[in-house]
């Protein structure tokens, strides 16, 4: 199965970095890697990770990561990969679905 990231998934990747490079640029490139790498795993189980609540009817389920969560869906040939958001950002706010 494929990973697909959203345009939105991929400016949110950028904003970490940015934020991140601000105190420690070389950490913000590793880190990003292993954002991204914890995001292509999501092709191997791609139901091992819980339905948001309330956002169940959509599918979206969510893999957390050292406090990010990668908001994606699992559609028939691709995980979809809606969001990346940080620690205390909402889903509602990111998602915008309900």
């Amino acid at each position: 199965m494929k990973i697909a990231l959203s345009s939105r998934a991929l400016r949110n990747l950028e904003a970490i970095r940015t934020f991140i490079e601000k105190d420690n640029p070389a950490r913000a490139i590793s880190f990003i890697e292993e954002l991204r790498n914890i995001a292509k795993r999501l092709a191997d189980m791609p139901r091992a990770f819980p339905l948001v609540p309330r956002y169940e009817q959509h599918g979206i389920r969510r893999r957390s990561w050292k406090g990010y969560g990668i908001l994606y869906s699992v559609e028939p040939d691709r995980v979809f990969i809606h969001r990346i958001i940080g620690p205390g950002q909402d889903h509602d706010s990111a998602l915008g679905l309900n």
